[in-house]
């Protein structure tokens, strides 16, 4: 019954939003009396922070942090997480958002415990990321990649990819952004290779010549 009602609280909250979704609703809907709601989520909140810790958490897992562990390459797992996503949301017909970014716009400001939960998350999608670039340099790429910075960027440019993409009803703005990362990565590795080129030259000039 627990799981249920997370069920049905979680699909109002994307779809309605937390404030629209009255504990009415969520009891008829999950099937369930006020006195078993209580027992298991005392409040709305309650059952807010349930719906963020539990659902929401293990959404960002699955879709981001899991790929992104398991690529060959940080690039390579947000490429893999940007081309899956907006495959499956041209393939549904629809678009709901990013479940985190949504409750993050609702709530971040309405109370601080709602506000940390949301900060969690992002936070440990971030370190994710951040993590992967480091196992990278360990092998010998991504020299020249601030790790924080560089997972600032993969999270903001997703979630604000998918507010447009919600907006629009239209998964365009995920392969936008992803194009341009692209071109933008391309165009530092071919950057980068030139000026090594320009170091191997200078190692390689007799002494004496300048």
């Amino acid at each position: 019954m627990r799981n249920r009602v997370l069920d049905v609280a979680e699909a109002s909250f994307q779809e309605r939003g937390y404030h629209a979704s009255s504990i009415g609703d969520l009891m008829a809907a999950a099937g369930v009396t006020g006195g078993a709601l209580h027992h298991h989520f005392p409040t709305k909140k309650a059952l807010a922070l349930a719906v963020i810790e539990e659902r929401v958490a293990a959404t960002v897992e699955e879709t981001w942090i899991a790929p992104v562990r398991a690529a060959g390459s940080a690039r390579e797992g947000i490429r893999a997480v940007f081309e899956t996503v907006a495959a499956e949301l041209e393939q549904q017909g629809f678009v709901r958002g990013c479940p985190l970014n949504n409750l993050a716009h609702e709530l971040s400001l309405a109370d601080p415990d709602f506000r940390a939960a949301l900060a969690g998350i992002f936070a440990a999608w971030r370190q994710a990321i951040a993590g992967k670039v480091r196992t990278d340099q360990q092998a010998g790429r991504e020299q020249d990649t601030d790790p924080g910075r560089f997972a600032a960027l993969a999270v903001a440019a997703y979630s604000g990819a998918m507010s447009m993409a919600k907006t629009a009803q239209d998964a365009g703005p995920l392969r936008d952004c992803l194009a341009e990362l692209e071109r933008r990565t391309d165009s530092a590795a071919s950057s980068l290779g030139r000026a090594g080129a320009k170091r191997r030259r200078r190692v390689l000039l007799r002494p004496g010549k300048p």
